[in-house]
């Protein structure tokens, strides 16, 4: 699996795009609504083909008919840096080596873009959500390379999970990646980023 995004959750989503605007300097651009979950987003294009999601329950769609992904049901508190997904090429090759609740595979679509995402029953994900959420896009297809460029770049990204040895362990199974680390402690996702205002953080 390879890093694909970052999530920045809020049961507002203005609330969740001021947050990511305010910390990194830069606007982040419309989104739009999902089906199936009822959410709606706004995208922020990151360096090396990365991007970031502010994402929550969209108020004028009706409640879904299942829990809403990334575990936006149970939100509560400020908008925060929340959850993170990671692409695969063939959904079901990859579930078969996941961790129990990594979920099955969801279609969803946003206006004109469809593709698919491991969702559980529940709307988590493993290790307290920190556990990747896993999508599929279709071949040759990324939002990323339709955002404007902002000339923001992840340059780390860590976890905080009280069994961190566990959850490291999972990830250097499926993902090589420099800039994820694992840490072990109390509950926490941080990412630094390098921006046209120097570094910042979420």
């Amino acid at each position: 699996m390879l890093f694909d995004h970052l999530v920045v959750g809020s049961k507002d989503l203005s609330q969740a795009r001021t947050l990511v605007e305010d910390a990194l300097g830069v606007p982040m651009q419309p989104g739009g609504a999902h089906a199936v979950f009822h959410t709606h987003n706004a995208l922020m294009g990151l360096e090396d083909g990365l991007y970031l999601e502010a994402i929550a329950p969209n108020p004028a769609a009706p409640d879904p008919a299942r829990p809403r992904w990334y575990d936006l049901d149970r939100f509560d508190g400020p908008a925060r840096l929340s959850n993170w997904a990671c692409s695969v090429p063939d959904m079901e090759a990859a579930l078969t080596d996941m961790p129990d609740g990594t979920g099955a595979p969801v279609a969803v679509q946003r206006g004109s873009l469809s593709w698919r995402m491991a969702v559980a029953a529940d709307g988590t994900t493993p290790f307290d959500n920190l556990w990747p959420a896993l999508i599929e896009w279709p071949t040759g297809v990324h939002p990323a390379r339709a955002l404007t460029p902002t000339g923001v770049r992840l340059r780390r990204f860590t976890l905080v999970h009280p069994d961190g040895d566990a959850l490291s362990e999972g990830l250097q199974k499926h993902l090589s990646d420099d800039r994820v680390a694992v840490e072990t402690g109390p509950l926490a996702l941080q990412a630094a980023f390098d921006t046209p205002h120097g570094p910042r953080t979420l």
